[in-house]
């Protein structure tokens, strides 16, 4: 199955430009993401194939995910309700 992008504003663009600030944090400067809109969830990994062996919930609702020490992703539980600031 293909996808196609359709055209999108020069604002939207702004948008995915303005992870480019969190891009350049990750190891390797790659990071993949999927949103669950069911259960408001984004996942952010910055390791593929990753199998966490270990995690901790902090206080904002982020669950950060190690694998042998190292962090591999980010769960971030209420997503669509967090500001950007």
């Amino acid at each position: 199955m293909s996808h196609v992008m359709p055209k999108i504003s020069k604002s939207k663009k702004n948008i995915f430009m303005s992870i480019l600030p969190a891009v350049k944090l990750t190891p390797d400067n790659t990071f993949w993401t999927t949103y669950d809109d069911e259960a408001d969830v984004l996942y952010v990994n910055f390791k593929k194939p990753s199998h966490a062996d270990d995690s901790e919930l902090t206080e904002d609702d982020v669950i950060i995910r190690y694998e042998k020490g190292d962090i591999v992703g980010l769960t971030f539980l209420n997503a669509s309700r967090r500001s950007l600031s």
